[in-house]
């Protein structure tokens, strides 16, 4: 029988070592009092017996009813959010979720807390002291209540269940921030630039932007980080450490999110769902990224053009592509650089001959993945061919359809830098670009001379070769320049 989160159960946060005679037979949760025991009871049977005067709803305990009358009858509302308490007290304590203020700051380590418990629940770490020993694996904690929580982790127990979704977690804390991600409510937001969030912790790590305080450095590269946590995460980029292991295909993974998120490929669970297309997504951040093609919210500006963009990493990858010359990978084959690794990998296959890309249904094999998807398209009818609504020309990858698409309605979103002129695509841009610049990236082994384009790498060759004598090697170089993507040999240059 599966629960959720249960205000009375001071199992889960408990702040002394009373005596709980009072245990639930169904989940065996220990009370210090009878009327909990009771209320608790009828979250597994459900039954609603406590009824509002002032409406029609219905609750399963006392403590719930009495919160809910609030809203009829309460004069201590916040003005922020509207949320009702019963004595000022509270609603003080509340309105420091809004303000971000802490005015409780432990002497040993300087942290602050809004309230005066959540400070003398920290100070045990201080003390040292772990009374509360797990026997299966040893493991030690400060409280009782964290020992209980730590148990489900071998039994696999999750009594905390969301109504929406039927999403299960161990212990109230995550299921009261999951569902904020079905009723959209962000309480914490940064008082510098509105933004809010669902998490607490989510808040302090932002207002980090605003400050630039980055304490955490890594002693290898000389990275820095605003928290602890990113640099550890960050040191197993150095230490190769997997710690987080796929117990179905043994794939492991250095961030326990990135195993999270794995995990789902096998399970096939996809929670988040579109209420305006029904599109469903195995990740939040993957819904919030689709939501903005219903909407058109580009909120990432581009700093150098005033181009916006959907997602932090297109504007990222828009900022290399167009933008920088950087180019710190390169080829050990044939000396070509390159701005990313992946493009490395992928270009190396021209070299290496690897074809990794295999059909299912027959014994051929690919280099590129597109090549094989448009295979599977012709040969096996397999897959669906995106079609263009002006011309209907058909084609296997969006990206490709997307440039098609602009060159019929005029759109040139790549500007140059040092004329007026725009280009429908990057490589067209950056092929135009060297009309501005003397770098000259092909040398002809023959006699020395510096070329610009790959379009002029053959004609020169020919006409090289052929003024020199050499007309029998230029159809074996010329094999050689489709190869190196147009690089000539170097030889005597």
């Amino acid at each position: 029988m599966q629960t959720e989160a249960d205000g009375n159960d001071i199992t889960e946060y408990p702040r002394d070592d009373k005596s709980r005679p009072y245990v639930c037979t169904m989940c065996d949760k220990r009370f210090t009092r009878k009327a909990w025991l009771s209320d608790h009871r009828n979250r597994h049977t459900r039954e609603k017996l406590y009824s509002c005067t002032h409406c029609e709803k219905r609750f399963t305990c006392q403590n719930y009813l009495r919160k809910h009358l609030n809203v009829h009858t309460s004069k201590f509302k916040c003005s922020e959010c509207v949320k009702c308490f019963q004595f000022n007290g509270a609603l003080t304590i509340h309105r420091r979720i809004h303000s971000g203020e802490k005015p409780f700051e432990c002497k040993v380590c300087s942290k602050r807390f809004a309230q005066a418990g959540n400070l003398e629940v920290h100070s045990i770490i201080h003390s040292g002291q772990k009374p509360y020993r797990c026997h299966i694996c040893d493991k030690a904690f400060s409280r009782s209540g964290d020992l209980n929580i730590h148990m489900r982790v071998h039994t696999g127990d999750k009594p905390y269940k969301c109504h929406v979704c039927d999403k299960a977690f161990s212990h109230s804390g995550p299921l009261k921030m999951h569902m904020r991600v079905h009723t959209g409510d962000k309480p914490y937001k940064c008082h510098m630039c509105d933004k809010a969030f669902n998490v607490s912790g989510d808040l302090n790590r932002h207002m980090k932007v605003h400050t630039g305080d980055k304490p955490y450095k890594c002693h290898v590269c000389d990275k820095a980080f605003s928290e602890s946590g990113s640099l550890s995460r960050h040191m197993r980029v150095h230490t190769g450490e997997k710690p987080y292991k796929c117990h179905v295909c043994d794939k492991a993974f250095n961030v326990s999110g990135d195993l999270s998120r794995h995990v789902r490929v096998h399970t096939g669970e996809k929670s988040y769902k579109c209420h305006v297309c029904d599109k469903a997504f195995n990740q939040s951040g993957t819904l919030n990224d689709h939501m903005r093609l219903h909407t058109g919210d580009k909120p990432f500006k581009c700093s150098l053009c005033n181009d916006s963009f959907r997602q932090h990493s297109i504007l990222r990858g828009h900022k290399r592509d167009v933008h920088s010359n950087r180019k710190p990978y390169h080829c050990p084959y044939c000396g070509k650089l390159f701005k990313t690794n992946s493009r490395l990998k992928h270009h190396v296959r021209v070299h290496s001959g690897a074809k990794p890309y295999s059909c299912r249904h027959c014994s051929e094999h690919f280099t590129w993945h597109s090549q094989l998807k448009r295979h599977l398209l012709k040969s096996h009818n397999e897959g669906t061919w995106l079609m263009c609504h002006i011309c209907q020309k058909k084609f296997t990858h969006s990206g490709v359809l997307k440039t098609h698409v602009r060159r019929h309605e005029g759109v040139k979103p790549y500007v140059c830098s040092e004329c007026p002129k725009r280009f429908c695509t990057a490589t067209e841009l950056k092929d135009h670009q060297l009309t501005h610049s003397d770098y000259k990236q092909f040398c002809c082994g023959l006699c020395g001379k510096n070329v610009k384009r790959k379009a002029t790498v053959k004609s020169h060759f020919k006409r090289c070769s052929d003024k020199l004598g050499f007309t029998n090697v230029f159809a074996t170089v010329t094999k050689e320049i489709n190869k190196t993507s147009g690089h000539l040999p170097t030889v005597g240059c």
